[in-house]
């Protein structure tokens, strides 16, 4: 018997050809390696954006919740399964408006003017200014020295008691997620690699 997870990704075939990998306890459907959607056993999830935002939350499309043991990240895809199986038009143009916006947030994402600390996953102004104080001027810097030295530079900077939670934070950012998403597995090689 098939499922409606077959159904979803035959009619996604239909929007170009797409690359799927596993995120969020789902699957991730990409074009061009910009992700747009998320499919689980029983729904699909688009991603917003911009206008597209808006019209999802007047369609009373819910937010995809990733829950993980102790943690729920929430994160910018919306519940459109009762578009696909009761509004395939409608369901059609936000798929091509989600498509085009990953695409052109990919785009901006990989050109030169998008390179500040701050846009990256979990960082935000302050943490920029904390990150530029430790020595470390600019995102190329930030990723090719690593997490766990960006972590010890800082706290040589700012104090010993500097949170560990910044740790996972600028470890998820040069991962591009959001920091409670990390695996327990990469957090005991981050801590080990701060002691050392």
């Amino acid at each position: 018997m098939r499922s409606i997870k077959d159904d979803l990704f035959n009619y996604l075939r239909e929007f170009g050809n797409y690359e799927k990998r596993s995120m969020f306890g789902g699957t991730g459907v990409f074009i061009n390696n910009a992700m747009y959607a998320i499919l689980t056993d029983q729904s699909m999830f688009l991603r917003g954006g911009e206008q597209l935002d808006k019209k999802l939350v007047l369609l009373e499309c819910s937010k995809f919740k990733h829950i993980k043991r102790s943690t729920t990240a929430v994160v910018n895809y919306y519940d459109v399964t009762h578009l696909f199986l009761h509004n395939r038009t409608q369901c059609d143009e936000l798929i091509k408006e989600s498509i085009q916006i990953s695409q052109k947030e990919k785009a901006f994402k990989s050109s030169e003017q998008s390179k500040r600390l701050r846009d990256l996953p979990n960082m935000r102004l302050t943490l920029e200014r904390m990150v530029k104080k430790a020595g470390i001027p600019d995102v190329s810097s930030f990723i090719s020295l690593g997490a766990a030295e960006v972590y010890r530079k800082v706290r040589n900077s700012h104090g010993k008691d500097v949170d560990l939670k910044l740790l996972w934070m600028f470890a998820g950012a040069i991962d591009g997620c959001h920091w409670t998403l990390l695996k327990d597995d990469h957090k005991k090689r981050l801590l080990r690699a701060i002691e050392t």
